[in-house]
């Protein structure tokens, strides 16, 4: 499967928390993705981009929250994040970015 620029707009970025790290260590990986994508979309471009086989996608949106800043209201955007969950044998170094 070869890997289209359209792979690169699922996937944004590569979450790096320490829940996303423990989630590592069961072989699940957690990746920023755009709103509008759905589960099959990023199972392909993670396959296509990193060159892993996946076993299952869990995804989460999380709304954002009203802030203050310098004073004035403002709203975060609202964030999609993608638990992706890899076949035996596979990883992915997170750390060399995409």
């Amino acid at each position: 499967m070869s890997v289209k620029p359209e792979h690169y707009d699922v996937i944004r970025k590569p979450i790096i928390t320490e829940k996303a790290t423990m989630a590592a260590e069961a072989n699940a990986y957690v990746f920023q993705v755009a709103m509008e994508s759905t589960k099959p979309m990023i199972k392909e471009a993670v396959e296509a981009v990193f060159g892993v086989k996946v076993k299952a996608v869990n995804t989460t949106i999380t709304k954002g929250k009203e802030k203050r800043f310098r004073g004035r209201p403002g709203v975060r955007s609202d964030r999609k994040k993608a638990y992706v969950t890899l076949e035996e044998g596979n990883s992915i170094d997170v750390s060399t970015g995409l």
